[in-house]
């Protein structure tokens, strides 16, 4: 036996000391305190207000300072120590699980992205509700996409009720867990009675949810009242809830990384300390899109090294404050599927699969978030794949070490007749799904087919053929009713 025996099993991956995220933590509670924040929204601020936080909301004062409040550090602490740790998602097909726990990696698309790429003609164009649903489907069939969210802007419907319709979509398309997005409260007040009726009831969500709504502060230290108002609701019902910043280094907060990072924590805090005010043991994940601002585009860069560092290390904090972790990657600022999206999808993808951040998004982003492609989320599972592979390590057991078979065959023979070998290709090796390993002559014969063309063809046959677990008729045309009556309260 032997004795002090260290086994990794799993790579090794870190951002941060301990140190250096206690000085981001103490930096972020210091911004809070000092410069503090605006939110705006009479419950959130009389919930701060009753906590102990100042507000700053005197009649002498001017009505854009009404709404700044410094949060003290000893609130924020306690907010954090009520905050969940772990939270568990499933879809309306109860069995599709996923476990938002530290280190535990689940990969899904982005949100609302205004265009898309179509898959038959390659034009640029709107996205259609088809379009949404169909981006729906082909998350449905791949087996590294976890969870989904909508990727595509539903079009031609009323801007006030898009959500509801998106969601729809959505929800028929695929099974698996959801991440949503929502205009406003009353928005997030609809998704929340449609995903109850598909399941059967508010108790059944309050078991395991069936999204987590994503909702963002305007930076720098600003929530809007529908922020406001959209993470008090989700605290109440038990929603859980991504609050998250999407900054600019350079242009909505500072350029140096860690200052950014300071930012984001400290914006990311302020929706804690609501939640908590409203329902303690309300779920929020800390998260954000932090990149650089490209100084000659004014572009957020969804595909700058930038982004995967940032992203690496708020994973490293969040785990040390004990949060799930809402990051991002398989994204590109790449106009079509090309070498520069497949180097940017496999830096970030990789990137964020060994940080051991939760709810990876944005897979299928092109052109900085932009366009959702078909094509570029289908190349990312494969490098999603590939990627969790590498994960799995490397075992050192007497079975895998092989003495004992090096031995048999000896120098000169080989291992292909080898039970050992029978018993261990087969998960030891990964095999592609989309990559070319041919030889020459069989690639040129076969049509010389590269790597977009395998995606393409991918593509086309999950649309044509893949069918997602229906709903229900009768719920079906439940949702369609509350959707309905959305868009008749808004003139539709």
């Amino acid at each position: 036996m032997r004795a002090n025996y260290q086994v990794n099993a799993t790579p090794q991956f870190r951002m941060l000391s301990d140190d250096q995220i206690e000085e981001i933590f103490y930096a972020a509670v210091d911004v809070l305190e000092r410069v503090g924040t605006r939110v705006h929204g009479e419950e959130g601020l009389a919930l701060l207000r009753d906590a102990g936080c100042l507000v700053s909301d005197g009649n002498d004062l001017a009505i854009s300072a009404r709404s700044l409040v410094h949060i003290p550090s000893w609130l924020v602490k306690e907010a954090l120590n009520t905050t969940p740790e772990r939270i568990a998602l499933a879809g309306r097909d109860r069995s599709n699980r996923i476990y938002l726990e530290k280190d535990k990696i689940c990969f899904g698309t982005g949100s609302d992205c205004p265009s898309l790429i179509d898959p038959y003609t390659d034009e640029v164009r709107k996205y259609t509700y088809q379009d949404v649903y169909n981006a729906a489907r082909i998350s449905d069939a791949l087996p590294h996409i976890d969870f989904h969210m909508s990727l595509g802007l539903t079009s031609g419907v009323l801007p006030q009720t898009y959500d509801r319709h998106q969601f729809l979509a959505m929800l028929l398309g695929t099974s698996k867990p959801l991440v949503i997005t929502t205009v406003d409260k009353e928005g997030l007040v609809d998704q929340y009675r449609m995903a109850c009726k598909v399941l059967g009831g508010a108790e059944e969500f309050a078991k395991i949810p069936l999204f987590v709504v994503y909702i963002e502060p305007s930076s720098p230290l600003s929530n809007s009242i529908e922020a406001v108002e959209k993470i008090l609701y989700a605290a109440e019902t038990g929603i859980p809830a991504i609050y998250t910043p999407c900054i600019m280094c350079g242009g909505t907060g500072p350029a140096t990384l860690v200052g950014t990072m300071v930012q984001a924590l400290a914006e990311y805090l302020v929706g804690v300390v609501l939640a908590q005010l409203k329902r303690k043991g309300a779920a929020v994940i800390m998260g954000g899109v932090n990149s650089s601002m490209d100084m000659t585009t004014s572009i957020l860069s969804y595909g700058a090294p930038e982004l995967a560092l940032v992203s690496a290390a708020m994973t490293d904090v969040a785990k040390w404050l004990r949060v799930p972790m809402f990051s991002t990657a398989g994204c590109s600022d790449a106009k079509i599927l090309d070498q520069q999206a497949a180097i940017e999808a496999a830096v970030s993808v990789v990137i964020a699969a060994l940080s051991g951040a939760n709810l990876i998004h944005d897979v299928g982003y092109l052109e900085s978030g932009l366009l959702g492609s078909f094509d570029m989320l289908v190349m990312s599972n494969e490098i999603i794949g590939m990627a969790k592979h590498i994960l799995g390590g490397i075992t050192v057991t007497p079975e895998t070490l092989a003495v004992d078979v090096i031995e048999q065959v000896g120098p000169g023979g080989h291992y292909l007749t080898q039970d050992h070998t029978r018993r261990h290709f087969r998960t030891e090796f990964w095999f592609p799904t989309l990559m070319d390993r041919q030889m020459r002559r069989t690639w040129e014969t076969g049509g010389k087919k590269t790597m977009g063309d395998h995606v393409r063809a991918k593509v086309l046959d999950i649309l044509d053929h893949h069918e997602p677990m229906p709903i229900h008729p009768e719920v079906e045309a439940r949702l369609k009713e509350i959707i309905a009556q959305a868009d008749k309260r808004h003139g539709g």
